[in-house]
């Protein structure tokens, strides 16, 4: 009876990991405390979204969610804005009350809190103790999941974050002038801050477009050198995605944005 069984749960088990995907199932609407998120928005800026699955009342949950947290904060320093985390019961029974609980009571900043995570759980491979899930890219690609925590797990996380900002900071064209290009918060809601660091005098322009490339703003059109920071009110824009493009001796470079209102 107990090789029945035991080949029962090897056969369950094989099938859900045989179900997990590769590419992010989307997420939207308010959060637990009242707050909208847009998962796929958050990729398409170029963003970093962990989400982190936990059982009510598992008190191996909170300390990986807590050693993710501490790492993402190490990038963040780096990358304003640039990580973003959904804490999400397995089960669709745990009320937003306990989740949002969860959240603060483990000092979890990162993480938005939400509830019914059933049908998000089933389409990542199933339940561990506990299921993590690293998203990244405008294609939506999971880049490393786990249903068994380890510490090594944050290190591996840490690495594909890096490379996923890295390959994003939009410097390609104009590295032999500019060696970082950043736009944060983003998304956006009122203010968005533009920050280079220029290694040479230059002409630089940054402006606002829309997806097609139509300018819609001017945020800067002026001479500078060293490390360039401009702030610009959007406030009165309609949600959506643009893009913030620079111009520099010629060579043009730009980074998704998304406001939401």
């Amino acid at each position: 009876m107990k090789k029945i069984i035991l080949l029962f749960i090897t056969i369950f088990t094989f099938s859900v990991f045989a179900k997990a995907q590769t590419t992010a199932m989307q997420l939207t609407g308010l959060d637990c405390n009242g707050v909208s998120h847009d998962l796929f928005a958050d990729l398409d800026a170029g963003k970093a979204v962990l989400l982190h699955f936990f059982m009510a009342n598992c008190s191996s949950c909170p300390p990986p969610a807590q050693k993710i947290q501490a790492m993402a904060n190490g990038i963040l320093a780096t990358y304003p804005g640039m990580i973003t985390g959904y804490a999400i019961p397995y089960s669709n029974s745990t009320t937003c009350a306990y989740t949002s609980s969860w959240v603060s009571t483990s000092n979890l900043s990162l993480y938005a809190p939400y509830d019914s995570g059933a049908v998000q759980v089933a389409h990542y491979g199933g339940f561990g103790m506990p299921t993590v899930v690293l998203l990244g890219g405008t294609d939506h690609r999971v880049m490393f999941s786990t249903l068994s925590f380890s510490t090594s797990d944050t290190t591996i996380m840490r690495d594909s974050i890096l490379a996923l900002l890295s390959s994003t900071t939009g410097i390609n064209g104009v590295k032999n002038t500019i060696s970082s290009f950043q736009v944060f918060p983003n998304p956006a809601m009122e203010n968005l801050t533009v920050q280079l660091e220029l290694s040479t005098i230059a002409d630089v322009q940054i402006d606002l477009t829309d997806l097609a490339g139509k300018q819609i703003a001017v945020i800067m059109n002026e001479k500078q050198n060293g490390t360039v920071r401009a702030n610009y009110n959007i406030a009165t824009l309609p949600s959506g995605n643009y893009l913030v493009r620079i111009q520099v001796n010629g060579k043009t470079e730009t980074q998704k944005l998304a406001i939401r209102h």
